[in-house]
């Protein structure tokens, strides 16, 4: 039997899996189960945070933060907007798209930013009332591969 090309769907939303998201609220709930019968494993408490959906069930997402924890999350959790967290020790955050260009600001290592546009290298941040281009290597909640306008 062939595996399906591309990424898979989910059954509740058919979004991409995985996807990125971000917490909706100051404080999320992690469940061990898709259930609120289940254990609470952790209980993330960083509004805007990425997070990594890997499954989906009912009202219910699986999800991993850049550590890889996780668990179930109800979906009034979770928001569609865009954020990254900086994975370098400190970030430049530049006027454009290059290596060369003038530094706006520096971004600790993790910091959470909004996630714009990206191009196949760089991508679009805003954090702290700042805003410009990071480098994607070095940002976790975009995939290597993605181009957003």
């Amino acid at each position: 039997m062939a595996l399906p090309k591309g990424p898979t769907r989910g059954p509740e939303t058919n979004l991409p899996l995985p996807r990125f998201v971000s917490l909706s609220t100051d404080r999320g709930n992690v469940r061990r189960g898709p259930s609120l019968s289940h254990r609470i494993d952790w209980v993330f408490l960083r509004r805007d945070m990425p997070l990594q959906v890997t499954a989906e069930y009912g009202h219910w997402r699986r999800v991993t933060d850049r550590e890889g924890v996780g668990g179930w999350m109800h979906y009034a959790m979770l928001s569609g907007v865009r954020s990254v967290i900086v994975d370098a020790e400190t970030l430049p955050l530049r006027a454009k798209p290059r290596a060369d260009a003038a530094v706006v600001a520096q971004l600790e290592a993790g910091v959470v930013a909004r996630l714009g546009e990206c191009e196949p290298e760089w991508c679009r941040l805003t954090a702290g009332g700042y805003k410009g281009w990071a480098p994607k290597a070095d940002l976790w909640g975009v995939t290597p591969d993605e181009i957003r306008d």
